[in-house]
C-alpha cells in the first residue's frame, strides 16, 4: 500500500526555545521518499535553515529536537511510504510498562467500571467490546476538548476527540489487564483531516488497533509516535519560551502502485475509506 502524508506548521517563537517535534514517520516504516525541514525567517526575511538532532525511542518513535531563536519558523515534512512496516519485537518490560496508570488513563480509577462492564471477557473478545462501548457511547465533538482531559473526563462527560477516545480505550483494556498503548499516527481518509490517535492492544504476541472513532480506516494508518498516552505523543514539545500555533496543515492519502489500473484504485479507494474498514477484523497497524 502506498501512502503519502504531509504536515506543514507556522510557529511564531517569542524567544530562544527548546522545540522537539514528532511527526516523521516511525522506525521501521519503509519510507521510499522523505522530506523533513526547519526554515525560520528573520525581520528582513532572511532564512535560516536548523538541523535537528534526531532521537529515536524504544518503540521507534522519531523525535527531532532544535534550539530555535525568536520570529516565524516553517516546519515542512513530507514522506511516501511503501507498503507496511515490519513488526517490532515486543519486551516482557513494554508489556509490564503498558498495563501501569498513566497521566491521562488511569486504569486504577476506572478498575470497578471496567471490571462491571466487561466481566467475563478477555482476548478478542474484550477488545471489540471496549472499542464498541467507546464508540457508542463517547460523542466526537471537535473544540470542546481540553488538553488536560483524561479518560476519567472523557468517561463522565460522554464527548472528546480522537485522544480522549484512546485515552478511554486504554484505561480500561488496562484495567482488564491487557497491554493497552497510545499511538500518534497519519490517517488516509480522515474528515476532518488531523493528525489522529488510535489505541493499541496487546494479544497473544501481537499489537491491535482499536479506533473507536471510526473515523478513519485502520489499514491505511502511519505509526508517527507511540506511548503511554497523549504525553508520550505530542506533536511539539516547548521547553524556555513560548510557543504560538500561527497555522497547520495536515494529509494523508493512499495512492495506487506503479501499476495504475482500476483494480489498483480500487484498493486504494477502499484502504481510505472509514466505512469500508471491517470492525469485527483485528487490524495490526501497518
Amino acid at each position: 500500500m502506498h501512502r503519502i502524508v504531509t504536515a506543514e506548521l507556522d510557529l511564531e517563537l517569542g524567544s530562544s526555545v527548546d522545540l522537539i517535534f514528532q511527526i516523521a514517520a516511525a522506525q521501521p516504516t519503509p519510507v521510499a521518499r522523505e522530506e523533513l525541514s526547519f526554515v525560520q525567517v528573520d525581520a528582513g526575511q532572511v532564512e535560516r535553515v536548523y538541523t535537528p538532532t534526531e532521537i529515536v525511542d524504544q518503540s521507534g518513535s522519531r523525535l527531532h529536537r532544535l534550539q530555535g531563536e525568536a520570529g516565524l519558523m516553517r516546519v515542512r515534512y513530507q514522506a511516501a511510504i511503501d507498503g507496511p512496516a515490519p513488526v517490532r519485537a515486543t519486551s516482557d518490560l513494554e508489556a509490564i510498562t503498558y498495563l501501569r496508570p498513566s497521566r491521562y488513563c488511569q486504569s486504577d480509577e476506572v478498575f470497578s467500571q471496567a471490571r462491571r462492564q466487561f466481566r467475563g471477557l478477555s482476548g478478542v473478545d474484550l477488545i471489540l467490546a471496549v472499542g464498541e462501548f467507546v464508540a457508542a457511547s463517547t460523542t466526537y465533538t471537535p473544540g470542546l476538548s481540553q488538553g488536560t482531559d483524561s479518560a476519567v473526563t472523557t468517561l463522565m462527560t460522554g464527548q472528546g476527540v480522537c485522544r480522549d477516545y484512546a485515552h478511554v480505550v486504554i484505561a480500561l483494556l488496562r484495567a482488564m489487564d491487557m497491554p493497552a498503548r497510545y499511538a500518534a499516527c497519519y490517517a488516509p481518509g480522515l474528515r476532518p483531516m488531523d493528525f489522529h490517535a488510535v489505541a493499541e492492544a496487546y494479544h497473544d504476541g501481537s499489537w491491535y488497533v482499536i479506533d473507536a472513532t471510526r473515523l478513519a480506516n485502520r489499514r491505511s494508518l502511519v505509526r508517527i509516535a507511540t506511548g503511554r498516552d497523549a504525553a508520550d505523543c505530542a506533536f511539539l514539545s516547548y521547553h524556555g519560551g513560548h510557543v504560538g500555533l500561527q497555522r497547520m496543515r495536515v494529509d494523508a492519502c493512499v495512492v495506487p502502485g506503479a501499476a495504475v489500473d482500476l483494480v489498483a484504485q480500487e484498493e486504494a479507494d477502499a484502504a481510505a475509506d472509514p466505512a469500508r474498514d471491517d470492525l469485527a477484523t483485528l487490524v495490526q497497524l501497518a
